[in-house]
């Protein structure tokens, strides 16, 4: 009798197990269907080719989530997301996160200007950059990843934080730290950050 109900129990826990795989896939499907729109813009596997667009892939799932939700809420301007960001739900925002999180972030190119770097890093230690961003510049749960981001992105985020143009999150510290910054160090900085390994 027991070996019965063992068979009949792991029988029931295998078509669980299959059904939730099933689901999950079909979810996943799903996701990647929604984030075909983004991958216009933002590049296939979320690496961008677009100047001034950003990278997604390879950013902490957090960011992307609070990012979103300041689009959606108007408190983060930009003509081109600011519409797709008014479309989507709670559920799709957390989905997107947790999508484009898991993907490899960019790789950085071969750095054609060291001493510019070597600028950079002087830079980026003064600033305490590390201090969120983490020693690796990978970011951290709502703090953006930067190594490997495209060069002229940050320097123009850079230049919004400093002229207050963009806000919200971190917002506050960026801006104070961007504020104090001269556009040969915020040069300098982005185009470390951009080739950092």
């Amino acid at each position: 009798m027991r070996v019965v109900r063992f068979g009949i129990l792991s029988a029931t826990l295998s078509l669980a197990a299959l059904a939730i795989v099933r689901a999950q896939a079909a979810d996943n499907a799903a996701i990647q269907e929604k984030a075909a729109v983004c991958s216009g813009c933002h590049g296939e596997n979320g690496i961008s080719q677009t100047e001034n667009i950003p990278s997604l892939a390879g950013q902490p799932d957090q960011f992307i989530q609070w990012q979103l939700v300041f689009f959606r809420a108007g408190s983060r301007k930009n003509d081109q997301m600011q519409p797709i960001a008014e479309e989507i739900t709670n559920e799709d925002i957390r989905n997107f996160g947790a999508y484009f999180a898991q993907m490899t972030p960019p790789k950085a190119a071969e750095d054609g200007d060291p001493d510019l770097s070597k600028k950079g890093a002087q830079v980026a230690v003064g600033r305490r950059c590390a201090s969120c961003h983490t020693d690796s510049f990978a970011g951290t749960k709502a703090v953006a990843r930067l190594a490997g981001q495209r060069e002229e992105y940050l320097v123009k985020s850079l230049h919004d934080y400093k002229s207050s143009q963009r806000v919200g999150g971190g917002g506050a510290a960026m801006a104070d730290v961007a504020y104090h910054m001269s556009d040969e160090e915020i040069t300098a900085v982005s185009h470390y950050l951009a080739y950092f390994k």
